[in-house]
């Protein structure tokens, strides 16, 4: 049952859906994602300026990238490029690339509709945005829909994600230092609760400090490589873009099965349009929805066109046979980092791989937590039950081969993608409203502030878009204007 939903939602129906929703808020949005280029690398620079207790737009970005970056990065562009050959790559690329524009939409749309908790902290997100801005649309139906997006994404991410995390990391670990995987999986979730018990402060205060670095050391050795190699990136490119169109089809089924590997692992990788990154991205106290959209979209780039490129570059640079069955995913990496720096690719791959792995969880239980708030309403009893279930979710993970289990992973990632895609493609105007508020303001010179007294037929939580006194003061001054 489950192979045959994955193959209609793979085969079928996505391929169809997430690509061409992409290129029309690409197209709408007037090349939205390449306007904002620029202005994504602004980020670094607030990075250690917090005006507020509510996360930085920056902490939201690193927790983002927190969760794109993990096994995907690592083991799914290699099963990518297994299964689907090199031409998957390009459209992991393509997937990225039209992703960003997809992800500053659904993460603008969920600062939109955020709402500030009894706690004073922000949640938001697919449910949100599809209860607070779709119930005039869908009446009645909106709720309904918002609850089963949350049941799906407890079950995706705070669930099977989280399991599959520990499985990944336990047997590279293992396999690479010789440590039982049992004793992988109790370390890994000593240190786990050690973060999750501290509430979101705390997990987006960590992933602050590791995603920087676990990101820059795996760009760095690649960067060593091509520079070694750097006579054959221009075949490595080629052969990608061929294989891509069926033009170089020695290793894999053909274009179809580029197609649909470099689509699925590319959704798995960045995320875009699966709605789970707007529930991290609504955390944050931005002046504008629309400045964590930009910086959401960046996020997208990070992940697919930079760190999935390192991997593929690693691969296709190194000469591994890549029809050898025996040599797949996180193997294949390793294999081919071996190729290129020697007998320690194997550890330096499994210490990657536990670094992205744990960020990831961090960013899983945050997606289960946010999940179950939406129901729940910040339950403290809720909350820690949630955080001894994740314990045990890693422990499982750590013990049992559940390999299989990424079938069920990606058909509950599909129907995630299917329910957020058809909400945003809904509020798509609004979308366009918060855009082109954010680019009119801009044009005139001015730092974009948001006033909910623009959008007076929305539900907006005003409460949520109280700003900081530097901001509003300027929105004082746009609205003596």
């Amino acid at each position: 049952m489950i192979e045959w939903l994955n193959a209609l939602l793979w085969g079928k129906v996505l391929i169809f859906v997430l690509i061409p929703v992409g290129l029309w808020f690409t197209f709408r949005s007037r090349f939205v994602q390449a306007r904002h280029f620029a202005e994504m690398f602004a980020i670094f620079g607030q990075a250690f300026k917090h005006k507020t207790d509510h996360p930085s737009s920056f902490q939201a970005l690193a927790l983002s990238v927190a969760g794109r970056v993990g096994a995907g990065n690592i083991a799914g562009v290699a099963v990518a490029i297994t299964l689907g050959g090199p031409g998957a790559v390009f459209w992991m690329w393509l997937v990225g690339l039209v992703g960003m524009a997809t992800s500053f939409f659904e993460c603008s749309l969920a600062q939109l509709f955020k709402r500030k908790e009894p706690s004073g902290d922000f949640r938001g997100g697919p449910a949100f945005y599809i209860q607070h801005g779709l119930k005039k649309r869908l009446g009645p139906v909106a709720p309904v829909l918002a609850g089963v997006y949350s049941v799906l994404l407890l079950v995706a991410f705070g669930f099977a994600f989280n399991v599959l995390q520990s499985y990944a990391v336990s047997t590279s670990v293992s396999g690479a230092f010789g440590v039982d995987a049992r004793i992988v999986g109790v370390v890994l979730a000593v240190f786990v609760g050690l973060v999750i018990f501290g509430g979101v402060k705390r997990i987006t205060s960590v992933v602050e400090f590791i995603v920087p670095v676990m990101a820059l050391s795996y760009i760095l050795l690649v960067l060593f490589i091509l520079a070694t190699r750097i006579a054959d990136v221009p075949h490595a490119l080629l052969t990608i873009v061929e294989s891509a169109f069926g033009f170089n089809e020695a290793v894999a089924g053909g274009v179809g099965a580029a197609l649909t590997q470099g689509i699925r692992r590319g959704l798995f990788s960045n995320e875009a349009g699966l709605g789970s990154a707007p529930n991290v991205a609504a955390v944050a106290y931005v002046p504008h929805p629309a400045q964590q959209g930009v910086v959401q979209a960046f996020s997208v780039f990070i992940d697919t066109i930079i760190i999935c490129t390192c991997t593929a570059s690693i691969i296709l640079l190194s000469g591994v046979d890549l029809s050898n069955p025996d040599v797949d995913g996180v193997i294949l990496t390793q294999t081919a980092l071996a190729a290129h720096v020697g007998g320690w690719a194997d550890e330096f791959v499994a210490t990657a791989l536990l670094l992205f792995v744990f960020s990831s969880i961090m960013y899983n239980y945050f997606l289960g937590e946010n999940a179950l708030d939406f129901f729940t309403h910040e339950s403290r009893m809720v909350f820690t039950v949630f955080r001894i279930a994740t314990l045990g979710f890693v422990l499982v993970g750590a013990n049992l081969d559940l390999s299989a289990a990424f079938g069920f992973a990606d058909a509950a990632m599909g129907l995630l993608a299917l329910v957020n895609l058809f909400a945003l493609v809904l509020l798509f105007p609004i979308g366009l409203r918060v855009m082109r508020d954010f680019d009119g303001q801009r044009k005139k010179g001015l730092t974009p502030v948001f006033d909910p007294a623009d959008y007076p037929d929305l539900d907006i939580d005003e409460a949520a878009w109280k700003l900081e006194p530097e901001d509003a003061a300027r929105l004082q001054q746009k609205r003596n204007a």
